[in-house]
Parts: structure tokens; sequence; C-alpha cells
């Protein structure tokens, strides 16, 4: 990947992560679940669209499209690739933290 697209993956990361912040500036149990739910609803949606893109990206050139380079193609899918196993450690991470609190002695 080249140097742009690495600093533009940290921006979005940081936005992320600065969006979860900033939610959390409320007091312990009175933190708001929808926002969560709605941040990570964008998230999978920012993957799912990253993945179409890119599939789209490689069927047209698979029919041949000249517009379509092999190099923006080869970039397209590594996005789409690490955008997906980032999402896939999120849920790893979810489910394992949901795991964690049902196993708790109360």
């Amino acid at each position: 990947m080249s140097d742009i697209d690495v600093s533009s993956l940290l921006t979005q990361m940081r936005t992320m992560a600065a969006a979860a912040h900033n939610g959390s500036a409320t007091p312990a149990g009175a933190a708001d679940s929808g926002e969560f739910a709605k941040l990570l609803n964008q998230a999978i949606d920012q993957v799912n669209n990253t993945q179409k893109a890119a599939a789209n990206m490689a069927t047209a050139f698979e029919l041949g499209d000249e517009r379509v380079d092999m190099a923006e193609l080869m970039v397209a899918l590594q996005k789409a690739n690490v955008s997906f196993q980032a999402m896939l450690q999120v849920r790893n991470k979810l489910v394992s933290a949901y795991q964690e609190i049902m196993s708790m002695q109360i």
C-alpha cells in the first residue's frame, strides 16, 4: 500500500477512536448504547462499501475495462481485505468480552 492509503486509514481509525472516546465521557451506567451501535453499524457499512467497490473494480478489470488499472485494483483488493480483517478482529474482541462478562459471578 502507498503512504497515502496508510495515512488515510490511520486518519479514519483516529476519527473513529475519537468518536468512541467522546461517547465515553458520560458517567458509568449512563452511557448511550445507541451511539455504540450506530458507530459499529457505520464501520460495518464502510467495510461493506469497500468490499463492494473492490469487487466491482475486479469485475470491470476481468471484463477488459481499460480504465481499471491493475495497481489500483490490487490496492483496492488489499484495502478491502485489511478492513475486513480489522472488522473480524473487532468482532472477536466483542465476543470475547461478552463471554468474559457472562462468566463473571455476581
